[in-house]
């Protein structure tokens, strides 16, 4: 049933999960996060859950634009799955920003691989990322993904390997000059500080430490099955999941970096882990297996959010 619906691309796959989104967004604010009062912050939350469903959007462009998997919405379907069972990232506006907008570098360096206008890409990537690490300082780390298809993709141009200073310094010079504007100049100075907070309360909590070792166990071998399947696929697309694997090994990084109260940065591994999981999917050949697991997908999440709810 559910490989029968999400197995191709139809309107009625986005309805399902953004009316789903929005129900469970709402569902989590009322009764799984302490809130002050719902109503004097609607507004606010409405915009993030605008953001959110966004995100889906975005992701499955990338994954269709760039042929990521094969035509289906099961990257979007995992996605939305994710958030069940990490519902902290809903209340965590710094990681939902900074997603959205590493999710536009995204798109802008796996199109790289047209060979096409590569310096405007390069440049739009890095300008994303920095933009992102006004939300999480650690963020700039991500700039690692730019040389690493520079280098992949175009390594021998040289005027390549400066355009991300350029895009560095146009966000820079442009929140300077909005800080001025709104008299907060010293906030780049307060905010790229790069401290090491560990969230001792996260991660000492054994649901929490247990949800996120099996979540990234079980990213890391779909992963590895996705590369082992690809190897007779032409290189431009081994070359996408290598950038793709360098992404979720740096979100990991990120999510020990940026793990002070309040911040989970976990978020910002959905986008590669989705597509891992996709290509597990699409690696089972016998449809009932692949309809079992698809079922374990989606009920497992919500086993998960309802012990979360009971342990509260």
């Amino acid at each position: 049933m559910i490989s029968s619906i999400f197995g191709k691309t139809k309107p009625i796959n986005y309805i399902i999960l953004l009316v789903f989104l929005f129900l469970f967004y709402w569902f989590a604010h009322l009764f799984l996060f302490v809130q002050t009062e719902l109503s004097d912050e609607l507004l606010y939350k409405m915009g993030f859950l605008i953001l959110l469903m966004f995100s889906i959007f975005l992701v499955d462009f990338i994954v269709k634009r760039n042929k990521l998997t094969k035509t289906n919405s099961f990257a979007i379907l995992f996605f939305t799955m994710l958030m069940v069972v990490f519902p902290e990232v809903l209340t965590d506006k710094n990681a939902i920003w900074c997603n959205l907008f590493l999710l536009l570098a995204a798109r802008r360096l796996l199109s790289i691989k047209s060979l096409k206008n590569i310096k405007v890409k390069i440049f739009d990537a890095s300008l994303w990322i920095v933009v992102a690490s006004l939300f999480y300082d650690w963020a700039i780390v991500y700039i690692v993904l730019v040389y690493i298809a520079i280098y992949l993709y175009d390594p021998k141009n040289g005027r390549n390997w400066l355009i991300p200073f350029i895009g560095f310094f146009t966000v820079a010079m442009i929140s300077y000059a909005v800080l001025l504007i709104v008299d907060n100049p010293t906030f780049l100075k307060k905010h790229y500080q790069f401290d090491y907070q560990f969230n001792v309360a996260y991660f000492t909590h054994i649901g929490n430490s247990i949800k996120l070792v099996i979540y990234i166990l079980l990213t890391t071998i779909a992963g590895i099955v996705a590369f082992v399947k690809l190897r007779t696929s032409g290189s431009g697309k081994i070359i996408a999941m290598r950038l793709i694997a360098l992404y979720f090994f740096i979100s990991v990084i990120s999510v020990v970096l940026i793990s002070a109260d309040d911040s989970y940065p976990v978020l910002m591994t959905f986008f590669p882990a989705v597509i891992f999981f996709t290509h597990y999917i699409e690696s089972i050949k016998r449809s009932n297996v692949k309809e079992i697991a698809l079922i374990a997908a989606v009920l497992i999440p919500f086993l998960i959010f309802f012990g979360d709810i009971l342990n509260k």
